[in-house]
């Protein structure tokens, strides 16, 4: 399973790649917030209105069908980049030096290859739907209201495309490591022990009480 980690910075091209493409990660991070916000919304107020007008919000479900890639999809680059996705580290876990590095590196290295072809599968299917010569360039659209379709299917392969560029980094990251057996690499998550995490938390507390 995962556990707390921390992704280390300096001023080196890497890093600085790493800290842009957070911004990018950071943002879809908060349409899959704002996603999962809207949705509980649209449900109240489909239960108010059935409840109170007998009347619920018409096109509830494809609404739902709509804003699911956002939330399912938006965010995995984000947790991608700090480790948070879930993961079996047993074996990982009990790694030092070299062999971490290219156990993780190898790991990285097949994520990355698996992602590249969802992605290309994820943007033939969203061009099989949209069309420009139909009403709302779109060949399908959702039963009950009609919403096209199409650009729910294009965040599928962009998504998928931030995560290739943050696995691209990570591969980067670890192959560094893997290569000059550096001890703490930088644009990589790194497993914090227990001990690690409390000192992330006093030390984090310490500031916010000083500021």
């Amino acid at each position: 399973m995962a556990g707390a980690s921390a992704v280390l910075e300096d001023n080196s091209l890497l890093s600085r790649l790493d800290r842009n493409l957070l911004k990018l990660e950071t943002f879809f991070a908060l349409l899959s917030g704002l996603a999962v916000f809207s949705l509980m919304f649209l449900a109240a107020y489909s239960v108010g209105g059935r409840k109170f007008f007998a009347s619920p919000l018409s096109g509830y479900v494809d609404y739902i069908e709509v804003l699911m890639p956002l939330i399912a999809v938006m965010g995995i680059a984000y947790v991608q980049r700090d480790g948070s996705h879930i993961r079996m580290d047993m074996l990982i876990g009990q790694l030092r030096g070299r062999a971490l590095w290219g156990a993780e590196l190898l790991s990285v290295v097949l994520i990355l290859l698996l992602m590249i072809a969802l992605t290309m599968g994820a943007w033939a299917h969203f061009e099989r739907s949209f069309d420009c010569a139909r009403p709302l360039c779109s060949r399908d659209s959702s039963i009950d209201i009609g919403l096209p379709i199409w650009p729910s299917k294009l965040i599928v392969p962009l998504a998928f495309g931030v995560m290739c560029l943050r696995l691209m980094i990570q591969v980067w990251g670890y192959g560094r490591a893997f290569v000059l057996n550096i001890p703490n690499p930088v644009a990589v998550p790194l497993v914090q022990s227990i001990e690690e995490q409390a000192r992330a938390e006093v030390e984090q507390l310490g500031g916010s009480d000083n500021g």
